[in-house]
Formats: structure tokens, sequence, C-alpha cells
């Protein structure tokens, strides 16, 4: 399954791709998940409460001996699907993270509206909303967090 993040906001996207994953894993069969354009994902709020919640996030904890908190967009959206997972009680939703790839950008092979074979579109009905009023994109969270935004722009 691949999933475009571009104006999907964060909580849905990840809520979707959890309980499809978790399913596919109960039922018995590996189901891998790609998400593209993880810069483009939204997070519904103002900018400035939306800023200093996540920069409480990041500085939450010691500086070198942890726990982290992701920086860039893709790790933020695979640490918020995780968060959704049974990703400490049971290897099911350890094994299910496994399975799943975030990307910064959109790669030349999923570019396209053809997939390669074996790959296919996820279902974004349940989670595809107007754009908030008021929002944030992941890639502008990360660039206040301090990560160089020429690292995903390709600049």
């Amino acid at each position: 399954m691949v999933y475009d993040a571009t104006d999907k906001i964060l909580g849905r996207l990840a809520s979707q791709v959890a309980k499809e994953m978790i399913s596919a894993r109960k039922s018995g069969r590996q189901q891998r998940v790609i998400i593209i354009n993880a810069e483009g994902a939204i997070v519904s709020g103002p900018r400035s409460k939306v800023f200093s919640d996540y920069r409480a996030k990041y500085k939450l904890n010691h500086a070198r001996k942890g726990p982290f908190f992701p920086r860039m967009p893709d790790k933020i959206i695979k640490r918020t699907v995780r968060g959704m997972l049974p990703y400490q009680k049971n290897s099911s939703g350890r094994e299910a993270l496994r399975d799943l790839r975030v990307m910064i950008g959109s790669p030349s092979n999923l570019s396209g509206e053809d997939l390669p074979e074996g790959h296919q579109w996820g279902e974004t009905g349940g989670i595809e909303r107007d754009t908030p009023n008021k929002f944030v994109r992941l890639g502008d969270i990360s660039s206040h967090l301090g990560v160089d935004a020429s690292r995903w722009r390709g600049e």
C-alpha cells in the first residue's frame, strides 16, 4: 500500500496506517506500507502552539541520554504510527512497524499514477478532510526544530 501524505492530517493518516497494519498482522499476512511526501503532512492548530508543543517534546529529555524525539518529517510520522501500535506490549506491533517505510519526497518509481507491480494506492476516503484554517506542515516543524530544509528539498 502506498499513501501520499501531502495535505493529510498527521493523526488521521497515522491511525489509518496503524489500523491497516494491525489488521493485516491479525489475519496472518504481511502488509508493507509506504508513505511518500512526509514533509507535506499537516498538523492542525495554531502555528505558535504546534511549534511550542513539538519544541517541548524535543527538549523533554536529556540531550545525550535520551529518549530522543525525532526532528525529520519521515521520522516524526514513523514515531506517530509507532505510538498507535502495540509496540511495547507484543511483538506484532514491532513486526508491523518494520513493514512501514516513510519517505521524504516522492521516489521516481512511485511518483506517477501508475505504480509498480505489487503496489497499490491506500484507501484515504476516511481521512480525506478539507484543509483546516490553522495548520502547520511537518517540513516547517522540522525546520523550526533545527533541521536544514535543503536536506529534503534537494537544494
